[in-house]
């Protein structure tokens, strides 16, 4: 609620901020004023409810398809770029660690279809179907687009862009067409905030059901989960303020949702090896394949992205880490609320 839903809300609207910029400059915050406004656009939005806000995602999408369309097209037709082969820097380790917070954010998002499932009535096999062709895709479509982007920028033109689709055709087909590409990718880029908000609500929803202190994000309208809408607007503009006193929110959000993004990553795998131990003749409707050894390297890895999460990022890490410290009181003072033989049947 405070900063892997609304975290990732915030940074992806600096995105928009730094290509909506491209197309209209407000000044020296302008990434930050569009920023604002996407959160407060999407979130009135969705507080008319799940049909509006779906309509809206589903318009979006043909955004999506044509951004990346333009960009691959562009990038693999180019002369190509001889800067594209450079030696490898000193402390490689240092460099892989920073970069792979940002290569792996990439991936992030393929999960959100699980948080929707109650309500799309999927069943659990579905869903399983649904995660293992999204993250598919998505690492095809993210090999392709960087190949097209190395292609036409060259490596050095990458790591120094803000707007790196912008710059590319900017290169390739003339800064007439800037513009363009820009909206394009803003508008992409809107439509996975628009599903962060969907499923961020709807995660403070059950929040709000499960601890007192937040009951009153429980309250269902008759459209939405309301309070959890504005709840998380509010927190999501707070950290837009923030970033935009830093050097760049894009970054800053980044840092601060990384170490604990990677961190409960951590205890989610350790918590099956956990479970598997504690409870082995509980019948479980999807089994890992090749257990124990893809949550042993799942693990690993989540333990080198937590620690290149804290040591090589600044102060937005220390104040997503203190943020989540705030939290452990609320444990303390937190009785778990009884479920009802009828409610364990309704879940069923």
């Amino acid at each position: 609620m405070t900063i892997i839903q609304t975290g990732s809300i915030a940074m992806l609207s600096f995105v928009i901020g730094d290509y909506a910029a491209e197309v209209f400059n407000l000044g020296p915050f302008s990434s930050s004023y569009y920023a604002a406004a996407t959160v407060l656009f999407l979130t009135a939005i969705n507080l008319r409810g799940i049909y509006p806000s779906s309509r809206l995602q589903k318009s979006l999408m043909g955004g999506i398809l044509l951004g990346l369309l333009v960009i691959v097209f562009t990038g693999l037709f180019s002369q190509g770029n001889n800067e594209l082969v450079q030696e490898p820097a000193n402390g490689s380790g240092v460099v892989l660690g920073h970069a792979m917070i940002f290569v792996l954010l990439t991936y992030g998002g393929w999960t959100e279809a699980a948080y929707l499932s109650a309500e799309v009535g999927k069943s659990r096999i579905d869903i399983v179907k649904v995660l293992f062709y999204s993250i598919a895709i998505i690492t095809a479509v993210y090999m392709l687009i960087n190949f097209s982007l190395l292609k036409g920028l060259g490596l050095p033109g990458m790591s120094g862009s803000e707007a790196v689709a912008a710059d590319l055709v900017s290169k390739i087909l003339g800064q007439e067409y800037v513009k363009l590409i820009s909206l394009i990718i803003a508008i992409a880029a809107l439509s996975t905030v628009n599903a962060v908000m969907i499923t961020g609500a709807r995660t403070n929803y059950a929040l709000g059901q499960d601890f007192s202190q937040f009951r009153f994000l429980s309250k269902w309208n008759s459209t939405a989960p309301a309070n959890a809408f504005l709840f998380q607007g509010g927190i999501a503009l707070l950290l837009i303020l923030i970033g935009s006193f830093t050097r760049n929110g894009f970054i800053t959000m980044v840092e601060y949702t990384a170490p604990v993004f990677w961190f409960f990553l951590l205890l989610v795998g350790l918590s099956l090896i956990i479970l598997r131990r504690k409870e082995p003749k509980t019948k479980r409707p999807f089994i890992v394949p090749l257990y124990p050894y893809i949550p042993i390297v799942f693990c690993a890895t989540a333990v080198f992205m937590l620690h290149s999460s804290l040591v090589y990022t600044g102060i937005g890490a220390l104040i997503g880490v203190l943020i989540l410290l705030a939290g452990i009181p609320f444990l303390f003072f937190h009785k778990q609320k009884p479920i009802k033989t009828e409610e364990v049947n309704e879940i069923l």
